[in-house]
C-alpha cells in the first residue's frame, strides 16, 4: 500500500482554501441578513408610531432611510426623525 503524501497534502490545501473561501462569502451574507432585520424591524415600528401618533398629528414617512434609521438607532433614531420632521418641516 503505497500512500502519496503530494496527493494527500493537495486534498488538505484544497479543503483549507475551500473552508476559507466559504467563510468570506459567508460574512457579507450575515450584514446583509442583519441590514434588512433591522429595516423591517424599524418600518414595524414607524408602523406604530404613525398609527399611535395619527391621534396627535404626529406622522414620520416610511421609506428605507426612515426605517433603517430607526432600526439601527432604536428609540434616539425615532427621536431624531421627530425633531427633523419639525425642525426642518
Amino acid at each position: 500500500m503505497d500512500i502519496d503524501f503530494a496527493a494527500v497534502l493537495a486534498y488538505a490545501i484544497g479543503l483549507l482554501l475551500l473552508y476559507i473561501v466559504g467563510r468570506i462569502l459567508i460574512l457579507p451574507l450575515k450584514i446583509l441578513i442583519r441590514l434588512v432585520y433591522n429595516g423591517i424591524v424599524g418600518g414595524i415600528v414607524l408602523l406604530l408610531i404613525n398609527f399611535l401618533g395619527s391621534y396627535v398629528g404626529l406622522a414620520i414617512a416610511i421609506n428605507p432611510v426612515t426605517a433603517l434609521t430607526v432600526g439601527f438607532l432604536g428609540i434616539p433614531g425615532v427621536m431624531m426623525l421627530i425633531i427633523l420632521k419639525y425642525v426642518l418641516g
